[in-house]
């Protein structure tokens, strides 16, 4: 598993990205669960996520983040990343943020990106 725990803060809010190669929708809830493990993820707000299966196709899931989901799944799709689950954790800070939470996801799948990248040597 790939993390960074404290991507960026907003108004209170607080993003992490987590992320790793699973195999199927099965190994995705294993991801999850496992994620979930650590309190602070369990009691996060969101725990947003996508994933391109190569068996089921996309699947994504806004975890009450409406249209995050989709962020990080367009994002995958256009890295050609398959089977590998990017999950964006925000804990809400107490003010709406609007539509930058959709730019808040993209840094931090950015961040993720560029961080698996580095740990694959490219």
């Amino acid at each position: 598993m790939l993390q960074i725990e404290d991507v960026l803060r907003d108004r209170g809010s607080r993003y992490a990205v987590s992320g790793g190669a699973v195999l199927g929708r099965a190994g995705a809830d294993a991801f999850l669960a496992e994620l979930k493990r650590a309190k602070k993820f369990a009691k996060a707000t969101h725990n947003t996520w996508a994933c391109v299966f190569s068996d089921l196709g996309p699947v994504k899931s806004d975890d009450g983040e409406a249209g995050a989901g989709a962020v990080i799944l367009k994002m995958l799709e256009r890295e050609g990343l398959c089977d590998h689950i990017v999950v964006v954790t925000r804990w809400y800070g107490g003010v709406h943020l609007g539509g930058d939470r959709f730019a808040h996801v993209v840094t931090a799948v950015r961040a993720y990106l560029a961080a698996l990248h580095r740990a694959q040597g490219r």
